[in-house]
């Protein structure tokens, strides 16, 4: 029977973007399976149509959208190290089967030296690339094009003026930063959003990260702008959880960004009351602001199920969220982590059907 919470609601798709295969990761030096699947994209398809949401394509735009937020040599690398990983001889002669990077350009090797771009392939990896767990293959490219593309739509939807629309983004993009990718992300969908919200005419936007992990990419993108809030809340990186390096209260924004930028780190082990607590610390940062329209990071991987994260939150916690956040304004969803394959479609529908009452 359909649930009728999620009548009518647009989930933006692509299937271009099952065609992102990692096989994998490399995880303290270690090949292992790992969590981004595109049975994930599936799982959350079959699990939103069957509530009564409707299926809408993802519809192309032009890489004017992708390079208002990164830098056009990351866009470039991303387009074409398969093809040149491929033409090295890398798979054939080598057998590695996936772009894997394995020495980075940081401050330590420059040492103020200017950077360059490396003659191998090899070296040229991990240029942009900022970990081992962001593999790249055959079919990647084009998923991390129609994941940009989902949210786009969107974005489009929400503009043109319906209230909440979804993209079911695979893979996600919260750690994408200007001109470099890691976390099992490549673009940053949810950024790119909000520029095209602003680009439609909205005069303030607000990203709301509610991923268990802190969205580096997002910040990093919005740091020095006033015009875009982003906050987060996710588990304290000072505990030891990913990005590890970033994700601070002190991280407050820079030059006209000073104040627009609110990180809520939790510890291991939080559950619904004091998540909750946080989301509304964001939401009233978003309401003292005044936002024409919010994009929702939509992770739920601070689920107690979750294997990425020891947070313990619930599904009424995620509609509550949703309730919240859902009564700010429009809302264009975007999806981000998640991987219990069997909680996932549960989670994203109970936060999706909140922020539809938050809407009424």
């Amino acid at each position: 029977m359909t649930t009728p919470g999620l009548a009518g609601l647009p989930v933006v798709w692509s299937g271009d973007c099952l065609r992102h295969e990692p096989a994998g990761e490399v995880w303290l030096g270690v090949w292992e399976q790992g969590t981004e699947v595109p049975e994930r994209a599936t799982v959350l398809l079959s699990a939103l149509t069957g509530a009564g949401a409707t299926v809408t394509d993802a519809r192309p735009h032009a890489d004017d959208a992708l390079l208002a937020v990164h830098d056009a040599e990351l866009v470039e690398h991303l387009s074409a190290i398969w093809a040149q990983w491929e033409a090295g001889g890398y798979v054939s002669e080598y057998g590695r089967t996936r772009v894997v990077p394995y020495v980075f350009p940081t401050p330590g090797l420059l040492c103020g030296l200017p950077m360059r771009s490396p003659a191998a392939t090899h070296g040229r990896a991990g240029k942009f690339c900022y970990d081992t767990m962001t593999l790249v293959g055959p079919g990647s490219w084009e998923a991390i094009r129609a994941a940009a593309d989902a949210a786009l739509t969107a974005a489009d939807l929400v503009a043109a003026g319906t209230p909440l629309a979804y993209a079911l983004c695979r893979p996600p993009g919260h750690h994408a930063g200007p001109a470099a990718y890691g976390g099992s992300c490549y673009l940053n969908n949810a950024a790119i959003a909000a520029q095209a919200l602003r680009g439609s005419g909205a005069g303030r936007v607000a990203v709301i990260d509610i991923d268990a992990h802190h969205g580096n990419g997002t910040q990093a993108i919005f740091y020095e702008r006033a015009d875009i809030y982003y906050g987060s809340l996710h588990v304290d990186p000072g505990a030891g959880w990913f990005p590890h390096y970033v994700g601070y209260s002190s991280e407050r924004g820079t030059g006209e960004g000073t104040g627009a930028n609110r990180n809520l780190p939790l510890a291991p082990g939080t559950g619904d009351d004091a998540w909750l607590d946080a989301v509304e610390v964001l939401c009233g940062d978003v309401r003292e602001r005044g936002a024409d329209a919010v994009v929702v990071s939509l992770g739920v991987d601070a689920a107690a199920a979750d294997p990425e994260s020891p947070l313990q939150v619930t599904a009424d916690g995620y509609r509550r969220a949703g309730q919240l956040i859902g009564a700010l304004g429009p809302v264009v969803a975007v999806q981000e982590g998640g991987y219990d394959l069997p909680s996932l479609g549960g989670l994203v529908a109970a936060a999706l059907s909140g922020l539809l009452d938050g809407r009424t």
